[in-house]
Order: structure tokens, then C-alpha cells, then sequence
């Protein structure tokens, strides 16, 4: 099939086309400047120019497409919440085909969220103000799901490969800049992770497989504790590791207090979907 796809010159978005394209798959990938639609021709994609703020752009490349992959978002993470929000946009082309504006094509969205927290997290929302990060453009996806499109979401926890390792990039950054390496409270909280070619294969299984209203966990690695993070980052930069009381805590780890869903929950998903991560762990 032909997929349009935002994001596709990212981080995860790169690893997605290069998925499709060896999979069987056409892909036209979003590109908003000259370089991003070089990378895009040099990995065998299509180009169509725009970004997420042209919503006529968005709806011609879904009209064009058999399928949307939606993985653009903005990592400034002084603006999270206003970014949690923007999400939105990506889905405007197929919710508005849904009221009739494009093309009927059957449309597969796959949007990239943070994985779902337990009763024992929500109860910490004030504390942590999760709030602040809204899953705006999930919630879009399910309301396109109820107007008759196949419509999916994809939840991720730390992307990493040998070169970036998700948030804990940053917290490595952090702990370079201040000369310690910090953890919150026992350190007992879980960051679960995924390789991002990892990711991009159960991307193209949803794309593929697919349930309409399915939300898709990503995690190969269930559950890496922060103390054992922070620890690998003060052997390789040899800093001290400290550990921060909750309110101490910086921003960036400001929302590593809470848990994913369960192990038991993760296993029964994957053998459904036929997707087990087989890359690498993030500390390896």
C-alpha cells in the first residue's frame, strides 16, 4: 500500500519508511525543508512539501495515500504541553475526509504517545500534573475512529538506538552539565524501552493488522529502573550518583514517577500482534 507519512525524517519517522519501503510498501513522507526531502529521496520515498500547520497539505497527502502514519511532534520540552496539543493537527486531514472532504479512502492513523499509567499513578496526577501533558491527538484519533475510519494509535516508552537513547539522552546531557547523576527518590520507578527499528516494525504491523480503536504498547524492554539508569550514566562519565527527593527533581524527569502497564498485560499484547523487540537493550 502507499502510506503518507508525517514525521518521516525523524528519529523514529526515518526508521518507519525505511520499514515500509523494504516491507513492499510506497511511502510519501512530509518533508518542510530541501534537506528533509533529500533524506527522503535518498531513502527511496516520495516527497510532498508542507508541514503540520498546512492543513490543506495534510489532507492532499492523506487523499493521495491508502494509509497515514502520524509521528511528527516538536521535543521542546519548555513547550510540552502546548506540543501534546499540536498533535492534533496531524490528524486534521482524515478527520475532516471522515465529514466527507477527501477521498473515502480507508485510513490507518498511528500516533506516537506515552504508554498508559495505573490507578495507582492517576492518583499522583496532582502531585506529578500530568495534566500538563495532554493526549490530545490520541483523543483525536479515537473521535476519527468513531467516524467510521480505522484508526489505531501506538504508544511509545524510550526510543533508542546506539546513538540516542531517548530522555535518558538528556538526563546524560544533565548529569555532564552539573556533574552528578541524579535519580528520584528510591529509584525504584520503571522506564520501559523500545529500539526504534524495534518500533517502526509494529508500526508497520499496525499499519498492516491493525484493529480500528486498538492502542498498541511498543515496549520491548519492561521496565529498566531509574537507579540502574542513573547509575550506568555515572560509570561512563564517572559522577557521582546522587539520589533527588520527588520535588527536587528536574524537569526532564519529572514525569518518571509513575508506572506502565503490566508485564502480563505487555506479553498476552505482543503475542496478539505477533511483535516481540528483538534489538539490543538501551543499557546494553
Amino acid at each position: 500500500m502507499r502510506a503518507f507519512a508525517t514525521g518521516a525524517t525523524g528519529f523514529i519517522g526515518s526508521a518507519i519508511v525505511q520499514e515500509l519501503i523494504n516491507a513492499g510498501h510506497q511511502v510519501l513522507g512530509l518533508a518542510r525543508s530541501h534537506a528533509g526531502a533529500k533524506s527522503l529521496v535518498d531513502a527511496g520515498a516520495q516527497v510532498h512539501r508542507g508541514d503540520l500547520e498546512d492543513l490543506e497539505s495534510l489532507r492532499c497527502g492523506a487523499a493521495m495515500s491508502d494509509g497515514v502514519i502520524h509521528t511528527a511532534f516538536n521535543h521542546d520540552f519548555s513547550k510540552s504541553a502546548a506540543n501534546c496539543g499540536d498533535g492534533q493537527a496531524g490528524h486534521r486531514g482524515s478527520r475532516l475526509r471522515a465529514r466527507g472532504i477527501c477521498p473515502p479512502l480507508d485510513r490507518h492513523l498511528r500516533d506516537r504517545a506515552r504508554c498508559a499509567r495505573t490507578p495507582r499513578d492517576r492518583r499522583r496526577r496532582a502531585r506529578f500534573q500530568l495534566h500538563q501533558f495532554p493526549r490530545v491527538s490520541e483523543e483525536t484519533a479515537a473521535s476519527v475512529a468513531a467516524r467510521g475510519v480505522r484508526a489505531s494509535v501506538v504508544r511509545l516508552p524510550q526510543v533508542h538506538d546506539r546513538v540516542k537513547q531517548g530522555l535518558v539522552t538528556y538526563m546524560i546531557a544533565l548529569a555532564r552539565e552539573k556533574g552528578v547523576s541524579a535519580y528520584v527518590g528510591e529509584g525504584l520507578n520503571r522506564w520501559p524501552a523500545v529500539h526504534r527499528l524495534d518500533a517502526a516494525h509494529l508500526y508497520r504491523l499496525a499499519l498492516e493488522k491493525g484493529a480500528a480503536g486498538a492502542r498498541y504498547h511498543a515496549v520491548a524492554e519492561e521496565g529498566v529502573p531509574l537507579r540502574q539508569i542513573a547509575e550506568a550514566i555515572g560509570r561512563g562519565l564517572n559522577v557521582p550518583v546522587v539520589a533527588n527527593p520527588p520535588r527536587r527533581q528536574p524537569a526532564i524527569l519529572a514525569s518518571s514517577g509513575s508506572s506502565w502497564v503490566s508485564t502480563v498485560q505487555l506479553q498476552a499484547r505482543k503475542r496478539r500482534n505477533g511483535w516481540d523487540g528483538a534489538q539490543r537493550h538501551s543499557l546494553g
